[in-house]
């Protein structure tokens, strides 16, 4: 009899140690717990911890409450300028909510990820190359708000969408390296003809200072021939004068005005009009009367003139 109770409380001891083993669940720090009674759920979330269900009858689903890092695939797609790009993403979410993460949806994960791809995509078509290339921050929110609004009702919550890489055609990034080799060849331009400037107006001041002082002028061409003599020595360097060159410049304007005005003197000596006085007049009385001419006949046409003869003087 004794034998019979003692194998009965052994046995009954083993079924309960594998009750409290069927029953014992450990929950971590960074999981919840959902229970399921018989198929229903059950309104108290399990903390982190030792935590015992009725075995046979609960079922425990434990749910990661960390951030997941998701990458979404390369999705292609047309701008609104027409062009063609590649763009992927990468998602950071996490569950608020691990009762309506299982119940409300099937997969939670590839929810978002299909969310994600389709919102990418939407948000390729709306907007311009230029925002997808230097206003990310812009459509990284745009994109954020795309997924988190029907992810609020799976208990997730969107905690950062970015833009990770933008995949162009080889034309386009040829058609843009132009634009950007332009776009500095003119940048370097500017630059140039504002030093060009700058230059000319401290020329322009050193050039009216030498003009006040010229011995400044003469110091500042002694310089240039001792410049030019220590690079190359043989070389021979003569300064002539500004006021030379000028002297020589008004004697030549001068020489052509003397000889203008000498061959006007000559001519109205030579073919000037005789001296009226008393001593022309008999000369005009003893001479004949003149037979009269006949009329003048009508100038002929130029059809009917001939050529007249013209003499060369040698």
């Amino acid at each position: 009899m004794v034998d019979a109770l003692v194998t009965l409380v052994v046995v009954l001891a083993c079924l309960g140690a594998i009750g409290v083993l069927a029953a014992a669940r450990v929950v971590k720090q960074y999981e919840r717990g959902v229970v399921f009674r018989l198929g229903r759920l059950r309104s108290d979330i399990r903390g982190p911890g030792f935590t015992m269900i009725a075995p046979f009858v609960d079922r425990l689903n434990k749910v990661n409450m960390q951030i997941v890092t998701m990458p979404v695939p390369a999705q292609e797609g047309i701008t609104r300028d027409n062009v063609t790009v590649r763009v992927d993403a990468v998602v950071y979410f996490k569950v608020v909510d691990a009762a309506e993460a299982l119940v409300a949806v099937e997969d939670y994960r590839f929810a978002v990820s299909q969310m994600a791809q389709t919102s990418l995509r939407s948000i390729i078509g709306k907007s311009d190359l230029d925002d997808l290339l230097s206003n990310r921050e812009k459509l990284n929110q745009g994109l954020e708000l795309m997924i988190d609004s029907p992810a609020v009702g799976w208990g997730v919550h969107i905690d950062r969408v970015e833009i990770k890489d933008v995949s162009l055609p080889e034309t386009m990034k040829r058609s843009m390296a132009r634009q950007a080799e332009a776009d500095r060849e003119r940048r370097a331009r500017v630059i140039n003809a504002d030093a060009e400037l700058q230059a000319s107006k401290k020329l322009a001041e050193a050039a009216s200072q030498m003009a006040d002082t010229p011995s400044a002028l003469q110091l500042r061409l002694l310089q240039t021939v001792m410049a030019v003599a220590a690079e190359k020595n043989s070389t021979l360097v003569l300064p002539i004068p500004v006021e030379l060159l000028r002297f020589l410049e008004k004697g030549q304007q001068e020489i052509p005005a003397a000889a203008r005005t000498e061959g006007g003197a000559e001519g109205g000596a030579e073919g000037g009009a005789p001296a009226a006085g008393p001593a022309a007049a008999p000369e005009r009385e003893a001479a004949p009367a003149q037979p009269a001419q006949p009329a003048r006949q009508a100038m002929p046409t130029l059809t009917e003139r001939e050529p007249e003869p013209h003499s060369v003087e040698r």
